[in-house]
């Protein structure tokens, strides 16, 4: 049997005591029998009758046979496991509901299952609980549910090396619809592969601040802002709505769905700047005179270095058979994106989530906020726990001010590379707190007990993944947004 306290709505695959009780209730009702009949006729007090059907007591086989043969009915629709009727189905729901966890917290009383009690009465308390439930998982699961989807979405990426044959088509598709014909992918071409999917473009001032772009579907418009954010590439913006258009994603309901969602997006907008034939062509040249480096892929598509290290490590172990690692650093040395298939370890927490975590002061990834020369590439080899890495990092900027981007790979494969010359070295024994985390002993003797410093915490690490809005989103403010401009 079932444990009668999961919550209404579960998907039951076998016969439990509530609906069995239900089922000899309404069987014994057809039949016209009494409580006390149906006892007599099967050999049991009647009060016992009234615990079966009430589905306070498990009933044995052999009473089970002998309820079937007295009622006239096979076995097996006794213990069919459907609810006998719709009625019956809405008491069982409210039953299990006032028996679960969630319930019993309240501190109220149960309500009487009676036949007095309307079904409308039952469906309105089964729909409290139901948002009370919804509330419930939401706050139990922030922020550990985006954690954990991060995690599973990053191993999901490693096992395909990052790179996705489907999108990398679609992109192709597209491009070929335009007669794109190589190379970068201008401002006038974006905005004619727009035309093509019957979107006109609108630049506006009053964009709401929570939103990057705004897509009409009713009136084939697509809204951005008069101003980009610094560091902001203004083609990136367009092409990542024309993504989320084509993919035609349902909205999200979870962060899982709202995380692979925007990964995918921000990669079809990738493949139409940086197109994966134009790009496979150039840096399989740079290869073959091993003179690889992730600048040249930027200035060759006109990109900014950020998407270039993306691109970089959607086709490099795909198409120049390299396993690499990818990292997104702020200048406090706070990780925010990372990526590897090169067994790289990078700082996590209990459940495999990197973002958040402080990478170590060693990494390449931190030691180029240190360098003064912010022109030319930061190159390092550093030991780490699973071997020799070699590292460029560089540093750009972006509304959330300095963030450093690097690009690794294994020393097997930094022949390929330019910058495998430096002289850079370094050694992490991370996560060892003994290699960076731990203060050096002087100071930790001279400052223990007496340092009381106030971290800052941001808000929408505890935010709730919202029901019916994108996270971060305020539909409201959309909503009034295209409503203004659709009357205009």
């Amino acid at each position: 049997m079932l444990d009668r306290a999961q919550p209404p709505g579960h998907a039951e695959e076998v016969l439990d005591s509530l609906t069995l009780g239900r089922r000899i209730r309404q069987l014994r009702s057809d039949a016209g029998l009494t409580l006390a009949e149906l006892g007599e006729r099967i050999g049991i007090a009647t009060s016992h009758v009234s615990v079966l059907e009430n589905g306070k007591r498990e009933a044995k086989l052999g009473e089970l046979q002998s309820i079937a043969r007295a009622l006239g009915v096979p076995l097996e629709r006794l213990l069919s496991s459907e609810a006998p009727t719709g009625r019956a189905a809405l008491e069982i729901a409210l039953t299990r509901a006032q028996e679960g966890p969630l319930f019993a917290g309240l501190g109220i009383p149960s309500l009487p299952v009676r036949k007095t009690l309307s079904d409308d009465a039952i469906r309105t308390i089964l729909a409290l609980h139901a948002e009370l439930e919804r509330v419930h998982r939401e706050r139990a699961a922030t922020p550990e549910e985006a954690r954990r989807a991060n995690a599973e979405l990053r191993g999901e990426m490693r096992a395909r090396g990052n790179y996705y044959g489907e999108l990398e088509q679609t992109a192709a598709g597209l491009l070929k619809a335009i007669r794109h014909e190589g190379g970068p992918l201008s401002q006038r071409l974006a905005a004619e592969l727009a035309a093509h999917l019957g979107f006109s473009l609108h630049y506006v001032t009053d964009l709401p601040s929570s939103t990057r772009t705004i897509t009409d579907l009713e009136n084939g418009r697509i809204y951005l802002p008069v101003q980009n954010a610094p560091g902001r590439d203004p083609r990136t913006n367009l092409l990542q709505a024309l993504a989320g258009h084509v993919l035609q994603r349902p909205e999200p309901t979870s962060y899982a769905d709202f995380l692979r969602q925007r990964v995918e997006t921000n990669y079809l907008a990738a493949a139409l700047l940086v197109p994966e034939g134009d790009a496979v062509e150039f840096l399989q040249a740079a290869k073959a005179k091993r003179e690889l480096a992730v600048e040249d892929l930027r200035d060759r598509f006109a990109v900014s270095y950020e998407t270039a290290a993306h691109r970089f490590t959607n086709l490099a172990t795909e198409h120049l058979g390299i396993p690499v690692h990818f990292l997104k650093v702020s200048a406090a040395g706070v990780l925010s994106k990372a990526y590897e298939n090169d067994s790289v370890r990078f700082p996590s927490d209990a459940l495999g989530a990197v973002e958040g975590q402080s990478v170590c002061r060693k990494w390449s990834a931190r030691q180029v906020f240190d360098e003064p020369d912010r022109f030319s590439p930061f190159h390092q080899y550093t030991d780490k726990p699973t071997g020799t890495y070699w590292c460029t990092s560089r540093i750009e900027s972006g509304s959330a001010g300095e963030f450093s981007i690097s690009v690794g790979t294994p020393f097997a494969h930094v022949k390929w590379f330019r910058g495998r010359e430096t002289q850079r070295r370094g050694e992490s024994t991370c996560p060892d707190p003994s290699c960076c985390q731990d203060a050096p002993p002087q100071l930790a003797a001279r400052w223990a007990g007496a340092a009381r410093p106030q971290a800052r915490i941001n808000s929408s690490l505890l935010a709730a993944m919202p029901r019916e809005t994108l996270p971060g989103v305020d539909r409201t403010e959309v909503y009034a947004f295209l409503e203004r401009h659709a009357s205009a």
